[in-house]
């Protein structure tokens, strides 16, 4: 009688900076069979974690390669998240495993489709050596790295919902959910552009570079007390919204109820979440903001117009949640439209009192907002000039189509 044929085992990564964890991970994948790897192409890698691996995809293939448990590797010629399609053709594997923390509904029902029985491994280090993953690695050499070294600064945050919320003069008539995205500084950050420039600014007489390395909650919270000290000439203390949404990384969202600082903060950095905002949001420059315009004056505060507001921004949470575009974009719309209601100044500022019909942003509205494929806008921050943050049906098509738009990379970490 002959041998049994060993069943083909798929396992798939990037393997950038090849360490004992991923050759454990393969040891263990391999006493199932056979084991074939699908490798995350150099485009892929860009696309997914918004910056270039250390090693080209030429290298990582023939390092995988040379460890001795796997049988054959291959650079995935697909994109995304499910970028090894391709190679499960050509391996026509038995077997599909997985870390646990790698592992998706969507790689399983693939899974299922395909008849390939589906396993999820416990991510543990071989014996006797410290378990390693390819982020703390690049951490360690991030923070071990010269200031002139280490290009990603300072990030910056969009507000998609609930805008306002976080001043007790709106929130003592109705509390509600302020949505933000940290934004990694792919792009120049103008000043009075409704992007937090001023609290940037007051981040980088701390830490010149880039945010510490610190819970992001309490980062936020020193930097909310370090800008508003109470030395402040001014008079006016800046929303919380500004500094949680640029210290705390991904999608969160903050509960405020007549105070300024929220009584709850959540957030997530679940890469298909992040992934389908960044399909589906870019910005436009407009002209910033004139010095002298004001966009709080003829405000018009009441219950109704706050609870209009905090109601968007649930149903703007809750469509994120779902990826649900169309619930998505018509929330998004509708915060727009609810803090538009309480400060027509954001779309027409005034000067001196008087409302300053040169300053306006509704051409730039009329002009974005009726271009195909634009489902919703909206000012980010305070308006009145800046950027028009867009939501799209497809935010690389739009970009590839339009020069000026600023396609988003939201900070993961």
């Amino acid at each position: 009688m002959g041998q049994q044929q060993k069943k083909k085992v798929f396992v798939t990564g990037c393997y950038d900076l090849l360490h004992s964890g991923h050759v454990e991970f393969f040891m263990q994948a391999s006493e199932y069979g056979d084991l074939y790897v699908g490798i995350g192409s150099d485009a892929t890698y860009l696309e997914y974690k918004h910056r270039r691996p250390m090693f080209p995809e030429e290298e990582r293939l023939f390092m995988v390669k040379s460890v001795r448990y796997v049988t054959d590797a291959y650079v995935n010629a697909g994109s995304g998240v499910i970028d090894f399609i391709p190679t499960l053709d050509i391996v026509r594997p038995d077997i599909f495993i997985t870390n646990a923390e790698g592992g998706s509904e969507e790689k399983r029902r693939l899974c299922q489709d395909r008849g390939i029985e589906y396993i999820e491994l416990q991510r543990t280090p071989h014996e006797g050596l410290q378990a390693r993953n390819s982020s703390s690695l690049k951490a360690t050499l991030s923070e071990e790295s010269t200031p002139q070294e280490n290009t990603y600064g300072i990030p910056t945050r969009l507000d998609l919902a609930g805008t306002w919320i976080d001043q007790p003069y709106v929130s003592m008539f109705h509390p509600g959910w302020a949505i933000t995205v940290s934004l990694e500084p792919t792009f120049e950050v103008r000043e009075r552009c409704g992007l937090s420039t001023s609290t940037r600014k007051m981040i980088q007489k701390i830490w010149p570079m880039k945010l510490p390395k610190m819970d992001p909650e309490t980062l936020a919270r020193l930097v909310f007390c370090f800008e508003n000290n109470p030395e402040r000439e001014d008079g006016i203390i800046s929303g919380a919204q500004d500094s949680i949404g640029i210290c705390v990384p991904g999608l969160a969202r903050h509960y405020y109820d007549n105070n300024f600082w929220p009584k709850k903060l959540e957030n997530t950095c679940d890469e298909m979440t992040l992934r389908f905002l960044e399909s589906h949001l870019v910005m436009v420059p407009i002209e910033p903001r004139r010095k002298g315009c004001s966009v709080v004056e003829g405000k018009d505060i009441t219950p109704a117009k706050v609870e209009a507001l905090a109601k968007a921004a649930d149903q703007c949470w809750e469509a994120i949640m779902h990826r649900d575009l169309q619930g998505f974009a018509a929330a998004y719309k509708a915060s727009f439209d609810a803090q538009v209601a309480m400060f027509p100044g954001m779309i027409d500022p005034s000067v001196e009192g008087k409302i300053c019909h040169e300053a306006s942003v509704r051409p730039a509205i009329d002009r974005y907002g009726n271009m195909p494929g634009v489902m919703a806008w909206k000012m980010p921050g305070a308006g009145g000039g800046g950027y028009l943050a867009l939501v799209v049906e497809d935010s690389k098509r739009f970009a590839a189509e339009h020069e000026e738009a600023i396609e988003l990379h939201i900070r993961r970490v």
